[in-house]
């Protein structure tokens, strides 16, 4: 029986390019053949299967901004391959591989399986820009285009909001392979043995100005870092964050790295005392699921994707957005229950065993693509 071939779209950068690496390492390789389409500055690391052989890949004019030249170029170099490797399905991930794949699905009619990976609409609150993002999901979600969230949040917003029916959506939530091991830092350690951790660029979608405002309450209590990974990628809120830091006189005690490599994200995560984020939306964010693989508690704000994976009081507290006091409470009460504490660590890896395990997961998806083709 012939391979079923899928075409994956998308600008391979954060959470994004970790989903995809994920699915190709894990998928069977010898029942699906996968080619990707990617921006050709995003990422410089190559792309395998599952018995580490290089995918084929291509790249495009794909960025996040708006431009009328570059997204006209990327949809015709785009609908060109498409066109000469024919295959069975379209997989798009990302806003902008999403805008490209469904223009593309409908010139074709080849099917597109959409992974927003948290919906543009949402990365802004400025009304008018907000509506016309909306606006703009709601026609791309005609035609043959099928909504593939990644977790129960996006799905139920994608038929609330967006407009989607029942029938054209599915869900595969965002799932990893087990962590075997945590390598030495490749970047210098310059931060203190107790601290918190996150992992997210200083934009509007992570809020950091939150979290600094939670830090400085947090150590009127205990004396604690905070470790925060990511600048690089359209981090347009880095000098507010690092503006506040200074205010609140906090800058012996934040750390702010730019984006390394993921064993070195993986190592800092293992060994901060908590994980925290007080994100306004997500899809369902892959460093919240690496720290409960590392068993790694967390408080985290309730929205989109964190309260898919944070249960509170369970493995973690999922507080209400800008509440700022509750927030710092429940830092410092499990910076001080140790038997708490440690009750939420072994829940912690129970949710990553029995949800996000890739290895145990990555068959559903097998059987979307599947279903998709009949």
């Amino acid at each position: 029986m012939s391979k079923i071939k899928i075409a994956h779209i998308l600008h391979s950068v954060g959470g994004v390019d970790v989903s995809l690496r994920q699915i190709l390492e894990n998928i069977d390789s010898s029942h699906f053949e996968n080619i990707v389409l990617h921006g050709d500055s995003d990422t410089q690391t190559l792309f395998q299967d599952k018995n580490s052989k290089q995918i084929k890949e291509y790249k495009l004019p794909i960025y996040r901004n708006i431009s009328i030249r570059n997204d006209y170029q990327a949809i015709v170099k785009a609908l060109k391959i498409i066109r000469h490797e024919q295959p069975d399905l379209i997989h798009s991930h990302s806003t902008k591989g999403g805008v490209i794949a469904r223009i593309i699905g409908f010139i074709t009619g080849i099917k597109v399986l959409h992974t927003p990976q948290a919906f543009s609409y949402l990365s802004t609150d400025k009304k008018i820009k907000r509506t016309a993002f909306l606006f703009i999901e709601k026609i791309l979600s005609k035609g043959k285009s099928i909504l593939l969230a990644s977790s129960a949040s996006e799905l139920k917003r994608a038929i609330d909001e967006v407009g989607y029916s029942h029938s054209k959506t599915a869900l595969f939530n965002n799932a990893i392979t087990p962590i075997e091991k945590i390598y030495e830092l490749s970047i210098p350690k310059t931060w203190p043995d107790k601290y918190l951790c996150t992992v997210g660029r200083p934009c509007y979608q992570k809020n950091n100005e939150e979290l600094i405002r939670v830090l400085y309450e947090v150590n009127k209590t205990e004396d604690i870092h905070l470790v925060l990974i990511g600048v690089g990628h359209h981090a347009d809120q880095l000098e507010i964050v690092q503006n506040l830091v200074l205010k609140l006189n906090l800058n012996e005690k934040v750390t702010i790295l730019n984006w390394t490599s993921r064993e070195d994200v993986l190592h800092i995560v293992s060994k901060a005392k908590l994980y925290v984020s007080t994100s306004r939306y997500e899809g369902l964010p892959y460093a919240i699921i690496e720290s409960l693989a590392l068993s790694i508690p967390n408080v985290v704000s309730d929205c989109d994707g964190n309260r898919d994976l944070i249960k509170n009081g369970y493995n973690g507290f999922c507080i209400k957005n800008e509440n700022t006091e509750e927030f710092s409470q429940k830092i410092i009460q499990l910076l001080k229950e140790e038997k708490l504490y440690y009750e939420f660590s072994k829940n912690a890896k129970e949710t990553f065993l029995r949800h996000h395990n890739i290895n145990e997961k990555i068959n559903n998806l097998e059987s979307i693509y599947r279903e998709e083709l009949k």
